[in-house]
């Protein structure tokens, strides 16, 4: 019988801010791979690092941002990849960010937008992503975190 290979080997972070008219998501547009499309921030776990690790190190990359808190957020993406005939599964985090943070974009993105949950909802490509914002919106916006979730960078 053929094996299906399921694969995990990158993180996934959606950034939030609460602002005096709600809480908005961070989109960013990408210039690679899926060029053109929005997205969350992700990217690849490198060799030796923990998933969250590679969280947070994303963000930084990607919009120079830095977090006032960080989650695990009880949940993964996943999607299936016809070109690899494979399952991917990515670990998703949870940023809370100062409103107040400046957004630098890396050469992996042309623009970012920080939005609300539903106009997320509606320039995102996938379904999985979709399911994602609404998850976050759901357990880190509607309701406090579970502190079991919190990521101490620290230690």
């Amino acid at each position: 019988m053929p094996d299906l290979a399921i694969r995990a080997f990158l993180a996934s972070l959606v950034a939030i801010r609460s602002t005096p008219t709600g809480w908005q998501v961070l989109l960013l547009k990408r210039t690679q791979t899926l060029a053109g499309t929005w997205c969350q921030i992700a990217g690849k776990i490198e060799e030796g690092e923990t998933a969250w690790r590679a969280a947070l190190r994303e963000l930084e990359e990607e919009t120079g941002l830095t977090p006032m808190q960080l989650y695990s957020a009880d949940i993964c993406e996943q999607f299936y990849e016809a070109h690899r005939d494979a399952i991917t599964i990515a670990p998703v985090f949870v940023a809370f960010v100062d409103p107040d943070q400046t957004v630098r974009l890396n050469h992996e993105h042309s623009a970012h937008r920080w939005v609300s949950f539903e106009e997320a909802a509606e320039m995102v490509t996938f379904g999985g992503q979709r399911r994602v914002l609404r998850w976050v919106e759901e357990e880190f916006v509607k309701r406090a975190p579970a502190e079991q979730l919190r990521i101490d960078p620290a230690g």
